[in-house]
């Protein structure tokens, strides 16, 4: 009867926990999303900036923000203020859209996006980690799953109403005022978040010389990082489509199409790699996003690029747990917060790289150019990661290889 209480009380927990997060997420997502697609728009549209422009901005605003991620993670760990990281991070998120609504050029949309991005550097890997602290270690491709779904739906509702101010000529300004509210309401939620104190807290003094990292993990890192440089920033998928046709308002939608696909199969998805294993839910993922960006690359119908936007989202939803659970249960004990900061850190400074890369080969070789270029690194990261992921496999090969050679 006890064990049946605390297995219920475990329940509530993980599920309280996990989904107050979430629904931090949503309603910052909600109104990020909102007028993340109205940026390459107001940039090209308004302010006159080129794709290249659009690349860079993307690029230095998340490469700044990506040195946070690793600092934030470790403070996390070392003074266990995991909650206070994230509602400091969360709330950048209302200034953000204050500064967009009085930007003028493109230089004040970089520098509101390097402060959204400066907060997000500081959140995460907290949240992530707070995630994983909230959860059962069996069941962590769930917890994370379950977080995407929440994340990505309030993505959806944010894309949504983009569409709609842009459908009915809101005007960008007014849509950067409104998304203010839901984000209001996102850092008021994070009060009844609740943090775990009874963690191991490691040494104060700022060092990574104690961290020692499973090789397959300072592996599965390396190639990540060599996938995120062919992972241009999602604009110019925007940028993509509407070179293919669609009008600004049907691009949106297409954004919408790709955070529903990703929300849909965020949490089955993130169980799938609790039941078979992280290795066949993230080799598949890398490779769907290699062959959706050769696809780009390839496909001028309407109708195909409706349907590589599914698949994107796909993609991201087969990523997205699985990823972070791996990363989180191969850390070492006291550092999982900093070792996902140093996660989100390579993530930022590979998106640096293939934004400004993206956007050169766009203005300098063609457009379909970013999108073969990260549908090959996509493809190769996949295999890299199979290897990795899979070494004990392929030593036993090598092995029974030798054996047959001695006879």
């Amino acid at each position: 009867m006890i064990n049946l209480e605390k297995d219920n009380q475990a329940k509530t927990k993980f599920f309280s926990n996990v989904a107050l997060i979430g629904l931090v997420s949503l309603f910052i997502d909600m109104s990020t999303e909102m007028v993340y697609p109205l940026i390459p728009l107001f940039l090209t549209s308004t302010l006159g900036a080129t794709p290249a422009i659009v690349g860079i901005v993307e690029g230095i605003a998340e490469s700044i923000a990506s040195l946070l991620k690793v600092f934030s993670g470790y403070m996390g760990d070392a003074y266990r203020h995991k909650k206070r990281l994230i509602f400091f991070g969360y709330s950048v998120s209302v200034i953000y859209k204050i500064l967009l609504l009085l930007s003028s050029s493109w230089a004040g949309v970089l520098v509101a996006r390097v402060i959204d991005r400066t907060g997000k550097g500081i959140r995460t890997a907290p949240r992530d980690a707070l995630v994983a602290q909230s959860s059962d270690d069996k069941k962590l491709g769930r917890s994370f799953g379950l977080h995407k779904t929440l994340d990505m739906t309030g993505s959806s509702i944010g894309a949504l109403l983009a569409f709609i101010f842009v459908a009915t000529n809101f005007g960008f300004r007014k849509a950067f005022l409104f998304s203010v509210i839901p984000a209001i309401i996102g850092v008021l939620i994070i009060a009844a978040v609740k943090e775990d104190g009874s963690e191991k807290i490691v040494d104060k003094k700022f060092t990574l010389k104690g961290i020692k990292l499973d090789s397959k993990l300072v592996l599965y890192l390396s190639a990540m990082f060599i996938f995120c440089i062919g992972n241009s920033s999602n604009v110019f998928l925007l940028l993509k489509a509407m070179e293919r046709g669609f009008s600004a308002s049907q691009t949106i939608l297409l954004y919408l199409i790709f955070n529903i696909s990703a929300s849909v199969l965020a949490i089955p998805l993130g169980k799938l790699s609790d039941k078979l294993g992280r290795s066949a839910i993230l080799v598949p993922g890398y490779m769907i996003f290699g062959l959706v960006y050769i696809g780009f690359a390839l496909l001028t119908t309407r109708i195909s690029v409706i349907l590589l936007f599914v698949a994107y989202g796909a993609y991201t939803a087969f990523i997205s747990g699985a990823e972070r659970a791996f990363i989180s249960e191969t850390s070492p004990e006291g550092f999982r917060c900093t070792i996902l900061g140093l996660y989100g850190m390579l993530q930022g400074f590979g998106l640096l790289l293939s934004s400004i890369i993206a956007g050169i080969m766009w203005d300098r070789i063609s457009s379909n150019a970013p999108f073969w270029f990260g549908g090959i690194l996509g493809i190769v990261s996949a295999l890299m990661i199979a290897i990795i992921l899979n070494k004990n496999i392929i030593a036993k090969l090598f092995k029974r290889d030798a054996k047959r050679n001695e006879i």
